[in-house]
């Protein structure tokens, strides 16, 4: 046979690092999407993949993490994070959508809800529990996100998914409102829960403000309001992003 000469082996050269690499994370005002978010700084930027590692609704605010470039990779971790919330529930009225975007399906008085009645129903909702994505969702079922289905008028069966709420304690109240914080695994939905805690009482309840203060490692303390990271000239920009590599997980996370 005839003698194969190959050239000796090379270690290929180290990947150069991109400083755009990374994550941001913004403070989200309400009104705009989380696609909205990440549509506005990959256009203000000219940045060729932007993704996000959890949605909010429209009217929510708080921490919304930011993936820039190779850093999208890195979704399914933060998408996988537990996260905290404050929020104010709002006794005495049920709406379609279960927060204040909705229609009024039902009011009741509340008047005899007391605070100390009212941290019992949430405190049986800590735990293990199995709840049911409402209609107005971002949740795609045959392609079509539920919100769209809901639109048309459609009601279709939802699979009830596995949540676990750490902590639903009551921060201040002057009912019918009070304000909230709840502490729960991915996918878990508070106005979901707000409406239970109504359903529980009797009386129904909805979400009327909500804000995201934690998200994986991250508070609010950290989270850039989104009308200044928008102002940023783009050198500002790599100054706040932060690279990717801190959060490869070691058990070979991406590279």
């Amino acid at each position: 046979m005839p003698t194969i000469n190959r050239p000796p082996y090379q270690t290929p050269p180290p990947r150069i690092i991109d400083p755009f690499d990374g994550v941001l994370i913004v403070n989200k005002p309400a009104g705009p999407t989380s696609h909205d978010v990440v549509h506005a700084i990959r256009r203000n930027f000219n940045l060729r993949k932007v993704g996000h590692g959890g949605t909010l609704d429209p009217q929510a605010t708080g921490i919304l993490i930011i993936l820039i470039g190779r850093a999208t990779r890195l979704s399914a971790q933060f998408l996988g994070s537990d996260k905290t919330y404050e929020g104010t529930i709002r006794l005495g009225i049920e709406t379609d959508s279960q927060d204040a975007d909705g229609m009024i399906t039902r009011e009741s008085d509340p008047s005899g809800i007391t605070t100390e009645i009212l941290q019992q129903a949430m405190n049986r909702l800590k735990g293990d529990s199995y709840q049911i994505p409402p209609m107005v969702s971002a949740i795609k079922m045959e392609g079509v996100p539920l919100y769209k289905r809901a639109r048309r008028g459609e009601v279709v069966e939802r699979k009830p998914r596995l949540i676990h709420v750490y902590e639903f304690l009551l921060l201040s109240t002057e009912l019918p409102r009070a304000r909230f914080r709840v502490r729960c695994t991915k996918g878990t939905y508070v106005r979901t829960l707000c409406a239970d805690v109504g359903t529980s009482l009797g009386c129904g309840a909805h979400l009327e403000a909500l804000c995201r203060t934690a998200s994986s490692d991250f508070t609010d303390q950290e989270a850039h309001p989104l009308a200044n990271v928008l102002s940023w000239s783009l050198d500002e920009l790599k100054q706040h992003i932060l690279p990717m590599r801190r959060f490869a997980r070691s058990t070979g996370g991406p590279a």
